[in-house]
């Protein structure tokens, strides 16, 4: 029998050599919080700027603006979440 059959009761059904035993989905929840730069580093937003924002500073503000570099500490297992990048 080859790797490519399966059996089920009395019959032999034959799957498509071309069906991959697994295949790793995207982690949609790590896709909408970070993105992938064209160099292949993680970047994320900053946290705790969506609302009272009247009692942020200025400075506060437009640095939370800019994007920033997840740690590669961190990156390595998010990375893994997304097999096809973004």
């Amino acid at each position: 029998m080859r790797a490519a059959e399966v059996l089920s009761g009395d019959k032999r059904r034959a799957r498509p050599e071309s069906v991959l035993p697994f295949m790793q989905k995207t982690k949609k929840s790590v896709a909408k919080r970070f993105k992938l730069t064209a160099t292949g580093k993680m970047v994320r937003r900053t946290p705790g700027f969506r609302h009272l924002l009247g009692a942020k500073s200025t400075k506060s503000k437009r640095r939370a603006s800019r994007d920033k570099l997840v740690d590669p500490g961190h990156a390595k297992p998010l990375m893994r979440c997304l097999p096809f990048g973004l």
